[in-house]
């Protein structure tokens, strides 16, 4: 267990910064305390879960599966309608998450996976990603990871999978639907005379909660963080994602993911079956908006164009690689990937064309007194990783697991001792992940040539050095 000496409280820019014991107690009254009011005899849950999306749903279903935990009230709130699906809709929808193995594992322990196998999903057992300023590329494929690399799954179904396994759990798990909270009241984190120590939730209807512990998954906008006044490094990348459904010029066994960074941002095709792929173009505001207005066919013309195009490349820049590449190859003769080429696309799914803006956001501290933080409520990241979903589901692994020692420790499950712990691990684990992102956006966010042969080199040294490549599919699979 994590001494609370090294609970990180606060963020500045991307580094953590950590207090002593010593001033604990005075950081968690003045930062982490609220104003109490009286609360009235409402049913208390030991958990209510705010935000019914992927990783909120995940959370209820994790917490209400979890042995040490049966018996404890746990409460789901949905501001939406109930995901149900009878059967798989005939064409993709544009939202998917590449889930990692981790994540996948996570899934199948709540009993998600099960459905989401028997409705629709692809893995994939290769990456490849190349820079269009030059020829050097990176390929992770089986040798490096174990079985499937990641499995691309439409949100849809991840939402349904999760809902049906909520239904089969016990009574003492419950989800209300179209249940919208305008209010929440914060306890104080020492129990004032007369007064219940709980959080107070109320709800659009009129209805009162109380909760021992909130679980704030209701988004980068969270209003629980909002709430609670917790301070949030952000910023937009001046940058918009256009996705939509491809469809392939031909068959395919299609277990390639494809990333090419352009100057103006990187454009990604996930596999989802043989013949249909998802396309993530991450670009300028305005040639996101002129690619929304294009014609299919132009629209298809400037996809294939981004992946096969040469026109961003210069002779230097391919001279100084071609160098580089061939003094590696005789240092390590047997290492390095061979280039594949993507395949070429034909046409995109009717109405499949969106876009939406880009940014990143980290919340200097992802839990207060009875209330944590997960999901995109604590952190939004650029998608050029796919890792948002997969940071989303390590915060639901990693709170379950401390709440069920604390419940088999007979704790109080609000208590700051594991919330810390949970903050400490989980801090530990995305900060790195969102730095590394950060700098991979901005790094390859220009066609200057010292920085075009600057991350050349990297990446054809990265793509020479088989244990570098594994480890970090290591720490992108949890």
């Amino acid at each position: 267990m994590h001494k609370l000496s090294k609970a990180p409280l606060a963020l500045n820019g991307l580094g953590r910064c950590f207090i002593t014991e010593k001033h604990l107690s005075v950081v968690r009254n003045l930062r982490r305390g609220f104003v109490c009011t009286e609360q009235g005899k409402d049913e208390v849950y030991d958990v209510i879960i705010s935000g019914g999306g992927m990783v909120g749903s995940a959370m209820a279903c994790s917490l209400g599966m979890d042995p040490n935990l049966v018996g404890k009230k746990i409460l789901l709130l949905e501001a939406g309608n109930k995901k149900v699906m009878e059967q798989v809709p005939p064409t993709y929808s544009t939202r998917v998450s590449s889930i990692s193995p981790g994540s996948a594992t996570l899934l199948s322990g709540i009993g998600a996976w099960e459905h989401i196998t028997k409705m629709r999903y692809k893995p994939y057992k290769k990456m490849q990603v190349w820079d269009a300023c030059s020829d050097a590329l990176i390929t992770f494929d089986k040798e490096d990871v174990q079985d499937e690399m990641a499995y691309i799954v439409e949100n849809d179904i991840i939402v349904a999978a999760i809902t049906k396994q909520l239904d089969s759990l016990p009574d003492n798990v419950q989800v209300k639907y179209r249940s919208k909270v305008v209010k929440y009241t914060w306890p104080m984190p020492h129990q004032a005379a007369e007064s219940i120590p709980w959080v107070l939730v109320t709800l659009a209807n009129g209805e009162t909660l109380q909760t021992k512990l909130l679980i704030g998954a209701d988004g980068p906008n969270s209003m629980v963080r909002k709430g609670l006044g917790i301070p949030t490094v952000k910023w937009n990348y001046d940058q918009s994602a256009v996705v939509a459904v491809l469809h392939l010029s031909e068959p395919t066994e299609n277990n390639v993911a494809w990333q090419r960074f352009l100057p103006t941002g990187p454009i990604a095709m996930l596999p989802l079956s043989d013949t249909e792929s998802s396309l993530v173009w991450s670009t300028s505001h305005r040639l996101a908006e002129e690619l929304l207005e294009l014609d299919e066919e132009s629209f298809v013309d400037a996809i294939n164009s981004a992946f096969w195009s040469n026109e961003n490349q210069s002779e230097l820049i391919e001279t100084a690689g071609s160098v580089f590449r061939s003094a590696l190859s005789v240092i390590m003769p047997s290492a390095g990937s061979p280039r594949q080429l993507p395949p070429s696309v034909a046409g995109i799914g009717l109405k499949t064309r969106v876009m939406f803006p880009l940014g990143m956001g980290h919340a200097s501290e992802y839990i207060r007194h009875r209330v944590a933080l997960i999901g995109d409520a604590a952190h939004r990241v650029h998608p050029l990783a796919g890792q948002g979903a997969n940071l989303g589901f390590g915060d639901v692994a990693c709170l379950t697991q401390l709440l069920s020692q604390a419940a088999f420790n007979g704790k109080d499950l609000g208590a700051m001792q594991h919330l810390l712990e949970y903050e400490t691990d989980r801090q530990r684990h995305n900060l790195p992940m969102m730095a590394a992102i950060d700098l991979m956006k901005r790094l390859y966010s220009t066609n200057a040539a010292p920085v075009v042969l600057l991350r050349t080199f990297g990446l054809q040294a990265t793509n020479m050095l088989p244990a570098l490549k594994e480890q970090i599919m290591a720490f992108a699979s949890k």
